[in-house]
């Protein structure tokens, strides 16, 4: 997936007559519905994992924007003490524009909800971040079952002429 975690995948497969026998498949549609759910159950895994890394990645960008609203904060309430003075806007316009952009991003990844505490977002982090680990691991297996399942049917079916274009 995108931040370099990679399946190792085995090209030792069983030989096909051996595969169907192991797991039963003692008929041309048992192996199609083995490949068609095999194949369904990687694709909904790899669904999980893009959902997860979107809500970790959502995660992480509401913990940036609290370190930005709380270091620019201060300059923030001391430019509203000095009753929006222009010359004090001038001074500090970079910490203020960083300030807004910072409750900007809060009403944008939030969407009106109330702002949770860090220590709260940094637990669901490690959790979010944990279940990603535990689905790529489930991932990886999927997508060497999901292979081997349809090469074995590939051969299965250039076998038994299947592939020939108008068969």
């Amino acid at each position: 997936m995108s931040d370099g975690l990679r399946c190792s995948i085995s090209n030792k497969w069983p030989p096909p007559l051996l595969f169907l026998q192991d797991n039963g498949l003692t008929d041309y549609e048992q192996l199609e519905q083995k490949a068609t759910a095999d194949t369904e159950r990687f694709h909904k895994l790899s669904d999980q994992i893009k959902s997860t890394e979107a809500a970790l990645h959502a995660n992480m960008e509401l913990k940036a924007a609290m370190v930005q609203y709380a270091k620019t904060r201060p300059v923030f309430e001391t430019y509203k003490a000095s009753k929006y003075s222009k010359k004090f806007l001038a001074e500090h316009e970079a910490d203020i524009e960083l300030y807004r952009a910072a409750c900007a991003d809060f009403k944008a990844i939030l969407g009106g909800a109330k702002l949770p505490k860090m220590d709260t977002l940094k637990e669901e982090g490690r959790k979010l971040a944990e279940q990603k680990k535990k689905l790529y691991a489930e991932y990886c297996k999927a997508k060497a079952d999901m292979q081997e399942v349809t090469t074995i049917k590939a051969n299965i079916d250039y076998l038994l002429g299947y592939s020939e274009p108008g068969r």
